[in-house]
């Protein structure tokens, strides 16, 4: 049994997942960079929850997502993913019944 009911139409938006890495900053320090990874990729969001809270006397929204692609094999946890102007840091994949057909990738969305 999958996670979602899966229609190709629904995968309509265009996601792009970015790579983090380390410059040096020329006085022997390193800033991070994030960069594409991939082209834009099809796929399915669906928002899972939404959690308000407060953080250093501001309100946080916190939303979280779930992302399926058609799978890849190289997509990394590490990796983030960036929809339109919006980021999302992954927490987790599923590759549901290890079947190498779909890819379902937990995401969080912080806006302050």
């Amino acid at each position: 049994m999958t996670l979602f009911n899966r229609k190709i139409a629904d995968y309509d938006k265009r996601i792009i997942f970015q790579k983090q890495s380390r410059v040096s900053n020329g006085m022997g320090g390193f800033t991070s960079t994030w960069s594409d990874a991939t082209t834009k990729i099809w796929a399915r969001i669906l928002p899972t929850s939404a959690k308000e809270s407060r953080l250093s006397d501001k309100e946080t929204m916190t939303v979280s997502h779930t992302m399926s692609i058609r799978y890849r094999r190289d997509i990394r946890p590490s990796w983030r993913v960036k929809f339109k102007n919006r980021y999302f840091a992954i927490v987790g994949m599923v590759n549901p019944e290890e079947a190498d057909e779909w890819l379902d990738i937990n995401v969080l969305e912080v806006k302050k």
